[in-house]
């Protein structure tokens, strides 16, 4: 599957669209090209690991008690150091992160979320590395 966003439920976006179908085209441009017997060299990419779900502070009814700040809102995949803005609670005081490693936040404040108890989910950067890749003959 593909997943290409972010974009609100319901709505349809030209550039998002455009997205997807680049994404498919290159998959399949890959398959054919695979199958065709080319050779792709070992590669490395970078690559964003979840590491966890973060839900808003609540108060003991379960209540929100704090937005995200506006330096972290539409920051997806941006680091994220200790210290760093990362809630707003009601009455103006700053929650900053307080973590051990820079974290790279996504799906940010995402509505769809809400209900879920998530205010953003965690990742973590890392290297992933592919050795060469042929189609065997047999």
């Amino acid at each position: 599957g593909v997943e290409v966003g972010p974009q609100p439920q319901g709505v349809a976006r030209a550039d998002v669209l455009d997205k997807m179908r680049n994404i498919v085209k290159h998959g399949l441009d890959f398959v054919q090209l695979f199958n065709e017997g080319k050779e792709f060299p070992p590669c490395t990419i970078e690559v964003f690991k979840i590491m966890e779900k973060v839900d808003y502070p609540r108060n003991k009814n379960g209540e929100i008690i704090a937005i995200i700040h506006p330096k972290l809102q539409d920051q997806d995949w941006q680091p994220l150091k200790n210290g760093d803005p990362l809630f707003l609670t009601l009455g103006g005081e700053v929650i900053p992160y307080q973590g051990n490693c820079t974290i790279y936040p996504t799906f940010i404040n995402e509505a769809a979320y809400y209900e879920k108890k998530q205010a953003f989910v965690k990742t973590e950067k890392i290297k992933l590395t592919a050795k060469h890749l042929r189609l065997s003959v047999s």
